[in-house]
């Protein structure tokens, strides 16, 4: 049976403006060809001329008309669903699963594990594979569809098997020679769980999927995260300095290697690692582009090398003699890069004084020490009579992608009138940390 899905708009001006459509109505096909989701619709509508077929909302009636339009110009119809179909939850049960580790009582959504090739490619979103269908497969092949996040883990089939719960995940695993002899891009990722994937099975994983070049295009490796909330769960151990340092040599060796063969560094380590040893950041052009910074890979490195191109732009005009003090609350991990920064900045601007906060992961628990899992109560808790001047910065990844809203349900609204002080947002690029907390003050 063919897929129908409701319209709830149509967008005033689009090329379907001025047809017999309107909210309520039913989409059957496109040029003759029942819709699946998102992907074929996005492949039907890219001609210049399409054919549309309703089912009006009145009557059940079916319509059909032809649209003249611009090539890649949307049609301007706004679905029920923008994904067109139902999402695909996750069939493997990882040792390393973050959202296994989630506290009772948040919203419903923080608890659903999507593993769905089609938000890989409309996302971003990593795919495991193992949910994907050969139809899925020819799917992404026939509209060569790219690039697909894969979370490979590991490439040994018996132990992903092991890691993912799953013992379809080493089957999974030769999918991806099917995306690479149709040359579809491919980006990996592997969650590292001390003692498990690491080591002499980290080598192999990153020998494995180099065979993939220039298709699979980049590999990171970022640490497993480990909250407070892992009774019954398989035991696992945090990374520590001298273990990160053994994972900083295995990734530098393979990069020199790779680099030298086929002009790329490949694999990348998270920036967790970096802060973890103490040591330096790599150069901007190791990171290849930052193909992985959703990841956590380079984003430091842009932010330091962003922050002194405006540091060097403020030293090239006059800037305004006005008293400011502001606060800025961020993570312990990246709590000593961002004091040196703002240290910098007060440096530049005499009169600016930035207090800054790292803000513990209580609600999660202290071996969370990134930015992106603060939540509002533990920042109201430890930032309650603490001086934080006209304006309390907070970094952008604290709150929801759509709406201001943290983990925890706390709207910014709701964070700003407890604490009495007017919030904003830092996003995370070094031109705007020095806007946003100079407040401005350099003369335009």
């Amino acid at each position: 049976m063919e897929k129908e899905h409701l319209i709830t708009a149509v967008v005033t001006g689009s090329p379907i403006a001025s047809y017999p459509v309107a909210s309520g109505d039913r989409l059957i096909q496109l040029n003759g060809k029942p819709v699946e989701d998102i992907f074929d619709y996005q492949f039907l509508v890219e001609d210049t001329s399409v054919d549309v077929l309703i089912r009006k909302a009145e009557d059940g009636a079916e319509v059909s008309f032809h649209v003249e339009k611009n090539e890649d110009e949307d049609l301007g119809l706004v679905f029920e669903n923008g994904f067109m179909d139902r999402y695909r939850s996750c069939a493997n049960r990882c040792i390393f699963c973050f959202i296994d580790q989630n506290p009772p009582g948040m919203r419903e959504t923080l608890y659903f594990k999507d593993d769905d090739s089609r938000l890989s490619f409309l996302q971003g979103n990593y795919v495991t594979l193992t949910n994907m269908s050969d139809h899925d497969i020819d799917r992404i092949i026939h509209y060569h569809l790219s690039p697909i996040n894969i979370s490979v883990h590991t490439t040994d089939p018996e132990l992903r098997c092991k890691m993912l719960h799953n013992r379809f995940a080493g089957e999974a695993l030769k999918k991806i020679q099917r995306l690479y002899d149709a040359e579809i891009k491919m980006n990996g990722q592997i969650v590292l769980c001390k003692g498990i994937n690491d080591g002499e099975q980290l080598k192999k994983s990153i020998g494995d999927l180099s065979a993939y070049l220039p298709h699979m295009e980049s590999v990171s490796v970022v640490p497993v995260g480990i909250t407070k909330y892992r009774d019954g769960l398989y035991p696992l151990d945090p990374f520590e300095r001298a273990d990160a340092e053994e994972v900083l040599e295995i990734i530098h060796t393979c990069q020199a290697d790779l680099y030298s063969k086929y002009g790329t560094h490949f694999i990348h380590a998270s920036d967790e690692f970096y802060l973890l040893t103490g040591r330096e950041l790599p150069a901007a052009d190791t990171y290849d582009g930052y193909l992985q910074l959703e990841n956590g890979v380079g984003m430091l490195r842009l932010l330091l090398d962003e922050f002194e191109e405006a540091m060097e732009n403020a030293r090239q005009k006059r800037f305004f003699a006005k008293k400011r003090t502001v606060s800025i609350a961020t993570g312990m991990l990246v709590y000593p890069t961002v004091k040196k920064l703002c240290d910098r900045l007060m440096e530049r601007f005499p009169k600016l004084t930035v207090h800054v906060y790292a803000i513990r992961n209580d609600f999660f628990g202290e071996r969370i020490t990134v930015s992106g899992l603060l939540t509002g109560q533990d920042i109201v808790a430890q930032l309650q009579g603490k001086e934080l001047g006209q304006t309390l910065f907070l970094p952008g990844n604290i709150l929801k992608a759509d709406e201001e809203i943290l983990l925890d349900d706390m709207r910014l609204c709701d964070l700003e009138r407890t604490l009495q002080v007017k919030t904003d947002i830092v996003k995370s690029s070094g031109w705007d940390f020095v806007e946003k907390i100079s407040g401005n003050l350099l003369s335009r």
